[in-house]
């Protein structure tokens, strides 16, 4: 693991990322909930990247892997502007935005925000909204009590130690849903899903294609695929949707 650099944002938060100089649109890769830029997803993009002289970044939001702060007191709201800042200030023009669960809604946050930085867009397992319809829809009586009375909540998790869970995490993530109002995406996507997905179900992915208005959109179902989406066939799956996005968007493959 190579020594990162670090961006410092107005609220003194500080951000670790990668990234290399290359073809433009440059890609940018947006990590999951509790996820770094360390995965396997990221690294591998990044290997595509050097082979195909591509432009590409990778970052930690705060609370994530080597950036600041306690990840207990970010918020869907915080992780979306460290992603704003990490493109404006890391990056060239309009880019290709790479978002892997969490980091589908903040793609589409992005999407949103500032859309004349974003050339296309691939998404892999994306969890628009979840904290409302999954976190949040999830909690029994108890839960949501233990939620509001005492500021957080303990979810077991299959990758490590439990998930603690913030209420400013979950009202927080309802003044950013994205599921609720007209999403348009003017460019190239791509959705990529498992079958086998445990923590996101293919009825998100449907939800999500029917919603957004794109004029070039697809979603790919991989029978099997859990959400980690990252042996050698989804990865190989990855870099051609990838490939097709940049295509379509005019910056080659």
């Amino acid at each position: 693991m190579s020594d990162a650099d670090f961006l410092t944002m107005a609220e003194g938060r500080r951000l670790a990322y990668h990234r290399r100089a290359g073809a433009v649109p440059g890609v940018v890769f947006l990590g999951g909930f509790k996820s770094d830029m360390e995965g396997t997803k990221a690294v591998h993009l990044e290997d595509w990247a050097r082979r195909s002289g591509r432009a590409f970044l990778r970052f930690d939001y705060s609370g994530h892997g080597q950036s600041s702060e306690a990840f207990t007191d970010g918020c869907i709201g915080d992780w979306a502007a460290d992603a704003m800042a990490a493109i404006s200030g890391l990056t060239e023009g309009p880019q290709i935005l790479v978002g892997s669960s969490m980091g589908g809604w903040i793609a589409l946050l992005c999407a949103r925000a500032m859309p004349e930085r974003v050339a296309g867009m691939v998404t892999i397992a994306a969890a628009p909204d979840f904290t409302e319809d999954s976190m949040w829809a999830g909690f029994d009586a108890a839960q949501r009590a233990a939620l509001m009375s005492e500021g957080q909540v303990a979810l077991p998790s299959d990758y490590g130690e439990p998930y603690v869970i913030t209420r400013r995490l979950i009202e927080d993530g309802r003044d950013h849903l994205v599921l609720r109002s007209p999403l348009p995406l003017p460019f190239p996507v791509r959705f990529l899903q498992g079958t086998a997905d445990a923590d996101v179900e293919m009825a998100v992915a449907l939800r999500l294609l029917d919603h957004a208005a794109s004029p070039d959109m697809r979603l790919t179902l991989v029978d099997g695929a859990d959400h980690r989406f990252s042996d050698p066939d989804c990865l190989e799956l990855i870099e051609s949707a990838l490939e097709e996005v940049l295509s379509r968007a005019g910056g080659g493959a």
